[in-house]
């Protein structure tokens, strides 16, 4: 398995715990397409009380394209909110193809970093 899949899976089950809090019905789609969202298959779908209020989408900076635009333009064209999770370093380049995209304003964004620190 390669660094860049490590790094999202470990991200998505953090998250998953993470949002365990606020959303009590959480799905993920780490072990395949086992959870379905209007035909696509995102990271986690949030739900409470059997509504489907989030889904987020973990990205890593070679997941990232203009083609994966479609996907989240087909995705927030459904009136769910869309979060994506990114590496803090890419946000200005995915704002600019979601503005792009016409979705720059259905679409949340949360970053994450990963720094080591030696002594």
């Amino acid at each position: 398995m390669d660094d860049e899949r490590l790094i999202h899976d470990w991200l998505v089950r953090t998250l998953r715990s993470r949002l365990s809090r606020e959303y009590k019905e959480i799905k993920d789609n780490l072990e395949g397409r086992k959870n379905e969202f209007n035909g696509y298959y995102p990271d986690l779908i949030l739900g409470n009380h059997g509504m489907v209020l989030a889904v987020v989408e973990v990205e890593t900076e070679k997941s990232i394209s203009k083609e994966k635009a479609s996907q989240w333009k087909a995705i927030s064209g459904t009136g769910t909110k869309l979060i994506l999770m990114l590496p803090k370093k890419t946000v200005k380049t995915v704002t600019e193809i979601l503005w792009e995209a016409s979705i720059a304003d259905r679409v949340s964004i949360g970053t994450y970093d990963i720094v080591i620190n030696m002594p």
